[in-house]
């Protein structure tokens, strides 16, 4: 008999996905203020940022989500790593996930660095003997140096996003999220940081990257999907998916 092959397991389902937002009405400070004062309600219109959005990404594959601003690229991330829910539909992840999606989400500004590297890893699924065993690495790979034993919210913006991707990066995954934080810091860190998702990639990590870098994408990506106000209008071909983005 012939041998039968198995497709693998999706890593990341969202199935017919929906979300929306209140957004209020007041169109300033003082309206807002004098509508508390004279006991107004305050009218919210709802704001749909994900409007049926349906897509799998399978294990092992680089998948780029591209749209122009205020298109629910991101919101689509946040709401795979779980910081959102969605109002309508399903989203199922398999495996660990780490998520870079804001450049220092989970640091505690009065912990320092090494603290925080602890309680970062923890969040992220990392028992306190993983998380000493990396550690050196961890701090090798972020390049801040002394300051891991300062309290974080002395770091500036790109020190908070070397030693979060350093944390996230060195924890044993199955799906990573990325979204624009590598647009923060140095040219040469950027690079390093590429070259890491590059590996991790060819390891065969499951990746979801939200970026407005062409180069990034190509690298990175075989796959784009592009969303336009909360709608999926393409999903193929990385170069195909640049080519729709262009188009608006």
């Amino acid at each position: 008999m012939p041998q039968q092959t198995t497709e693998p397991q999706p890593r990341i389902v969202v199935d017919h996905v929906s979300k929306w937002f209140n957004k209020r009405s007041s169109r300033s400070f003082k309206d807002a203020f004098i509508n508390v004062i004279r006991r107004r309600p305050v009218r919210s219109q709802q704001f749909q940022a994900l409007k049926d959005v349906t897509f799998s990404i399978g294990e092992g594959e680089s998948v780029a989500v591209m749209g122009l601003n205020g298109s629910g690229k991101s919101t689509t991330l946040k709401l795979v790593s779980g910081v959102l829910e969605p109002d309508e539909g399903r989203i199922l992840t398999r495996g660990r996930v780490a998520g870079l999606i804001e450049v220092g989400a989970g640091f505690h500004p009065d912990l320092t660095g090494r603290e925080n590297v602890f309680l970062n890893a923890a969040i992220l699924g990392m028992s306190e003997k993983e998380t000493k065993e990396r550690f050196d690495e961890i701090l090798a790979f972020s390049e801040i140096g002394d300051f891991i034993d300062q309290e974080v919210k002395h770091y500036s913006s790109g020190m908070f996003m070397r030693l979060a991707f350093s944390v996230a990066i060195h924890v044993e995954l199955d799906v990573l999220l990325v979204d624009e934080v590598l647009a923060v810091g140095d040219a040469p860190f950027r690079a390093k940081c590429n070259a890491k998702l590059k590996e991790l990639a060819e390891r065969g990590v499951t990746m979801m990257v939200v970026s407005h870098s062409k180069g990034q994408v190509k690298q990175l990506c075989t796959r784009g999907i592009v969303i336009r106000k909360g709608e999926v209008v393409f999903d193929g071909a990385i170069g195909e998916a640049l080519e729709v983005l262009e188009q608006g």
